[in-house]
């Protein structure tokens, strides 16, 4: 400490006589309050005394509220702020001494020299204040310092109003507990504890924010001009606001008349640094200080950080209640480092405004997770995470015509609806054959390979009860493929290559469409609907629900990217997660919002379906045979080994692309999020790439990891028999033999073939399959060619199912 700073005196004779004569004192200022006439009666002083004597005297223990502040995954990117009161405790070695000194010089000039308690000055106010005079307070720092720290640590409103209501009762108290302090803390203490609490205005508490708001430095680095301003507020922040006219000639004549001067009789700073100080002007604006995810530093990160909130918000962990949990976030000083990936971040962000004008009632919508830990890397859509202005809105009118014609806005290009994961009034999106990846899973589950065949015809007839509709065939839900072809005979690699409805539907009944469903489930499909999530729990719903496996429940991205990321995490299904890592105040890191993962499936069930989900994306399976793909460029676009799946909804009311590698699984869906039942057609064109390319943005530079295999070929070829060769034979001598061979027959389409027509031209598959699996009879038509053999237990359909 600089030699301006005088040491407090520890004479424990002074110390005690002090305290004795503040007790009397305190007496006196009582009575004086209440018998002016008897102020100074010994009556009144014992009477003070010993009033004085029972008060309390330890402060409660507490914590002012100070900012949370979220980073992304570099633990240096500053995502955004959250708080209360814009305020972060400093030590005082990083506060400047121009400020401490100023803060001395406005405040309590004599801090160091007395125990307290101003005992004269007490004395002095008392006298002027009772005969008519100015009115003096006489607050010691360590007073003001009780005064906050009282109403900081209060537990209800009467306990805030005793701590910060103008009476002698209150003063007392401020007295016995200062002196208290006194003993307990040095003076650096408490000035630290005082520039850490007091209020700045402008919604600044303490020394760092103020520094922050006012002149955008730490408060190591204030000069004496600023910290001359920043001390002359706290004895009125609004009547001293530098930001007003009057409060900023107010403020400089303060600064100038009586805090800098008073520097100098302390022997702090030297006239000339004095004079330079006052050349100064004082800033008539302040920094904004953003907070909260609307008002992040940009905007495309403003969904990722609305995802956190929610999920912060859902923690037992940070209070019973959400409010509880709200008041934590907002007042605990915690340090967040979420897992948003920066690059990726950006690359999502470029692609979804690219692809598709924020002005647009179609969304854009991608959302990217990591295999194995849950970790939510990415959040981006063609939107602004942003309010719209009431006062200039910039939102369109809603593309809804019931909404429109109440001159309802719709969601863009503003909005803070979670429209990638869910919330409020977003329960999702249909997403189409992204969700044939879950009859698949259970087929396996239930022991049925990836080779198994089964014969797809253009229209099928489920044993689904469904009421009148297009796709009801006397009273029987009857899907059929895109366009209206793809017949033919399909394995579980080519089915999904060419995403075949007429294949899944029949393979959901064999399976159980209940089992499939339990799949979803366990796989992170959430239910938001009320109506979808009644008919998956009500006895009979699940087993009756016919169209599930083409994706007519409602998803979010988040949802289908993880679905999908516990394939490549062989199996693990970890809860999704923003975080990183959490610590507290104090350094303390905390184990909440670490990976949360449990077993969906086996890891051979795992590893078979990602072999079948290589095929719709370009890339090759490891065990069988593709034979198409609906979204090839994704391979060679991306550039590494990779699995995924695209959809359609009916009248590509939504478009939708999910791929991944081992580090990373995207999901893109195209959707309207106002008017689910809009007539626009969404388009692969778009969605697509900007699902590709933001992948292979995020894989650059990173190594080629190739998925791994199941431990046992059974899973995909299953038990392997021999078909009969019944080459030339009548079609239903070929029909009976094949049956009884243990197969599942159908009469095929008419080839070339060398054999009568009529009669059987052979069998696809031609020569092996899965026992119980499907083969169809080919018939001749008498011309003579050869016939074409395909592969083993495929065919080669005449168009693809949906997309």
């Amino acid at each position: 400490m600089t030699s301006w700073f005088r040491r407090r005196d520890h004479n424990i004779f002074t110390n005690a006589t002090s305290l004795l004569v503040c007790g009397l004192l305190a007496g006196v200022v009582v009575a004086a309050a209440a018998f002016p006439a008897a102020a100074m009666t010994g009556l009144a002083a014992k009477a003070g005394g010993k009033t004085f004597a029972s008060l309390p005297s330890e402060l409660k223990e507490f914590s002012s509220p100070q900012i949370t502040r979220v980073y992304a995954s570099d633990g240096k990117t500053l995502l955004t702020q959250f708080y209360d009161e814009f305020r972060s405790d400093v030590p005082l070695k990083d506060i400047a001494k121009n400020m401490q000194v100023a803060i001395l010089a406005a405040e309590d000039r004599k801090f160091y020299d007395h125990n307290g308690v101003d005992l004269k000055g007490v004395a002095r106010a008392f006298v002027s204040n009772n005969q008519g005079g100015a009115q003096q307070g006489a607050s010691t720092l360590t007073m003001q310092y009780v005064r906050m720290s009282l109403a900081y640590s209060a537990t209800n409103p009467q306990e805030v109003i005793d701590a910060t209501e103008d009476s002698p009762k209150r003063k007392i108290t401020e007295m016995k507990y200062a002196l208290q302090i006194e003993k307990e803390l040095t003076k650096d203490q408490i000035l630290e504890r005082y520039l850490n609490i007091a209020p700045f205005g402008n919604q600044a508490y303490g020394v760092f924010a103020a520094s922050q708001v006012y002149f955008n430095k730490r408060p190591k680095d204030l000069n004496v001009a600023e910290a001359a301003m920043l001390a002359g507020m706290v004895k009125a922040p609004s009547a001293f606001n530098p930001t007003t006219n009057a409060g900023n000639a107010d403020i400089t004549a303060r600064r100038d008349n009586y805090i800098i001067p008073a520097m100098v009789e302390m022997g702090a700073i030297t006239q000339k640094q004095a004079d330079d100080a006052k050349k100064i002007k004082v800033p008539k604006t302040v920094k904004q200080v953003g907070r909260g995810c609307a008002w992040v530093a940009k905007n495309h990160w403003g969904f990722f950080c609305d995802y956190f909130h929610r999920w912060w918000l859902g923690q037992e962990a940070f209070g019973a209640t959400t409010y509880d949990r709200e008041r934590r976030l907002k007042s605990g000083g915690y340090r967040i480092v979420t897992t948003l990936d920066l690059k990726g971040q950006q690359a999502a962000r470029d692609q979804a405004a690219k692809r598709e004008p924020d002005t647009s009632p179609d969304a854009v919508l991608l959302a990217g997770i990591q295999p194995g830990n849950g970790k939510v890397r990415i959040l981006a859509a063609n939107r602004k995470y942003k309010l719209d202005d009431p006062s200039n809105p910039q939102n369109k009118i809603s593309s809804d015509p019931k909404k429109a014609a109440k001159k309802i806005r719709g969601t863009h290009p503003n909005t803070t609806n979670p429209l990638l994961t869910g919330g409020g009034d977003i329960k999702g999106y249909q997403a189409g054959s992204v969700f044939k990846i879950f009859p698949i899973i259970a087929a396996l589950e239930a022991g049925y390979p990836l080779g198994y065949t089964i014969h797809a015809p253009k229209i099928y007839k489920s044993g689904y009860p469904v009421g009148p509709g297009p796709a009801s065939c006397d009273g029987y839900y009857c899907p059929k493929n895109s366009g209206g072809g793809g017949e033919g005979t399909y394995t579980m690699w080519s089915a999904f290559a060419k995403s075949i409805n007429t294949y899944f539907i029949p393979l959901q009944e064999r399976v159980g469409s209940d089992k499939v469903i339990a799949v979803a489930k366990r796989f992170g499909v959430q239910f938001r609907e009320p109506k979808e999530a009644g008919m998956t729990t009500k006895e009979g719903g699940a087993a009756s629900f016919g169209a599930f496996s083409l994706g007519v429940t409602a998803s979010t991205p988040l949802d289908m990217a993880n679905a999908y990321a516990t394939l490549a995490a062989d199996g693990k299904y970890c809860q999704p997660t923003p975080i990183e890592q959490i610590t507290t105040n104090e350094g303390e890191k905390i184990d909440v919002g670490k990976p949360h993962c449990i077993a969906a499936t086996s890891r051979d069930v795992a590893r078979a379906a990602l072999d079948a989900a290589r095929c719709p994306v370009g890339d090759s399976a490891q065990l069988g045979s593709c034979e198409g793909a609906t979204a090839r460029p994704t391979k060679g676009i991306v550039g590494h080994p990779v699995f995924g799946k695209s959809g359609t909804t009916d009248g590509s009311a939504t478009a939708s692309l999910i791929a991944g590698t081992t580090s990373l699984v995207v999901a893109g869906y195209m959707a309207n999020p106002d008017y689910p039942e809009h007539k626009n057609q969404m388009e692969h064109s778009i969605i697509n790439p900007a699902v590709q390319y933001t992948l292979a943005a995020y894989m650059d530079g990173k190594p080629k990891v190739q998925f791994k295999k199941p431990g046992s070929d059974k899973i995909a070829y299953g038990d392997q028999r021999s078909i009969p060769n019944v080459e030339c034979e009548s079609v239903s001598s070929a029909r009976d033999e094949v049956e009884d061979a243990g197969f599942e027959v159908s009469v095929g389409a008419t080839v070339d073939s060398k054999c009568p027509a009529g009669t059987a031209a052979g069998t696809n598959p031609p020569n092996r399959t899965v026992k119980g699996g499907a083969v169809s009879i080919e018939v001749s038509n008498g011309k003579g060619a050869q016939p074409t053999a395909p592969g083993p237990g495929t065919s080669t359909p005449t168009r693809p199912g949906g997309r």
